[in-house]
């Protein structure tokens, strides 16, 4: 069968994967409201196309802190890859083919396996953990491998009330492991009963609540990589963020998967983008299935964009050239929608081109 969307990988993925692994991928919040709404909140956008423009040539590279990219689209941290690929996050790194990888603090691989394995610029992501140690010694191994960036992830104190995985009594495989953690802070992973989550269990012991905008200091001090924050949707945290030294943000609500309710991450950009106010990059994941949502996303003012679930479909349906084939689905669907739409470059996107809807 002939792939022409990356939404046709989610069948072959629904199919390949054990159900209860299924739900954990696939899952959101609570009633899920969330969840729906990262996608339909595209649905709320129309197009508006310039004529009489030569688009002879489209350009979708890109450079973020100082990185060039293929494209605006990259790779959204994503816990334990080997739960749908036995190779996991190295084949992953395979097939992202020049985008960026933003590897999770979770991975099913070492962050020094990823490195050797990536085809394209690492970020590593972060969770505030109890034990400040694991931190450090994590921001220093990623330093010396090659990472980039840091993206502290800062929208989960606790975990959401993940409803399909309490069903479940989800809880990771012994056989799969978060290979850059040691084994004492995972343990709470492991085991759950019915009406429980393994992972929400792990959370609560291990996250750090009482974490403030202050304590970024102490993380800058530990590297000289740029600092991202990921998890926000208003501009009075972009700003916070700006203040207290972040190079960036993230504008994301977990997709769905931590607060229902909880804004739309495209319709929090536009006030993101005029906080931030070009003194840092602003990226967006959450919902993002076709190359429109990326230029979407684009003219209201992000530098580029987060894929997760998607990225896991192709992994566990293909592998590595599956991720590729994801990757470049996208860039391609916004190759044509530049064209069509009579935006040559990346620099010619602006809200101009966007028209909200409904």
């Amino acid at each position: 069968m002939t792939i022409l969307t990356v939404d046709g990988y989610r069948p072959l993925a629904k199919a390949r994967l054990d159900p209860h692994v299924w739900d954990y991928v696939d899952g959101g919040a609570d009633r899920e409201q969330t969840l729906a709404d990262c996608a339909a909140s595209f649905d709320g956008y129309r197009l508006r196309p310039r004529f009489l423009v030569d688009v002879s040539r489209i350009d979708c590279a890109t450079t973020l802190l100082g990185t060039p990219l293929a494209g605006p689209v990259g790779v959204a941290p994503l816990a334990y890859h080997r739960l749908v690929h036995p190779d996991g996050e190295v084949a992953t790194a395979t097939g992202t083919a020049g985008a960026l990888f933003v590897v999770s603090i979770f991975a099913s691989r070492t962050i020094e396996d990823i490195a050797q394995a990536a085809t394209g610029p690492l970020w590593l992501q972060l969770y505030w953990l109890r034990r400040k140690e694991i931190l450090a010694d994590l921001a220093t191994r990623a330093e010396a491998a090659g990472y980039r960036a840091l993206v502290l992830t800062v929208d989960t104190p606790r975990l959401g009330k993940r409803l399909r995985d309490m069903r479940n009594g989800f809880a990771i495989d012994p056989a799969i492991s978060a290979a850059n953690l040691d084994a004492e802070v995972m343990a709470l992973t492991r085991d759950a009963p019915p009406g429980q989550s393994a992972i929400a269990a792990h959370a609560l012991a291990n996250f750090d609540q009482s974490v403030t905008w202050s304590d970024l200091a102490w993380l800058r001090s530990l590297t000289r990589l740029p600092i991202l924050v990921k998890g926000l949707l208003t501009a009075e945290d972009a700003r916070l963020a700006m203040a207290h030294g972040a190079a960036g943000v993230v504008v994301s609500n977990h997709g769905g998967r931590q607060l229902d309710a909880a804004v739309p991450a495209l319709h929090a950009l536009p006030e993101v983008v005029d906080a931030v106010g070009g003194t840092g990059v602003v990226l967006l994941d959450g919902g993002v299935r076709r190359g429109t949502d990326v230029f979407t996303a684009l003219a209201l003012g992000a530098d580029a964009v987060l894929v997760g679930r998607p990225v896991l479909w192709g992994l566990a349906a293909g592998g590595g050239p599956a991720v590729a084939h994801v990757l470049a689905l996208l860039r391609e669907e916004l190759a044509q929608t530049m064209a069509l739409a009579g935006r040559p470059d990346l620099a010619s996107i602006d809200r101009t081109a966007v028209l909200r809807w409904s």
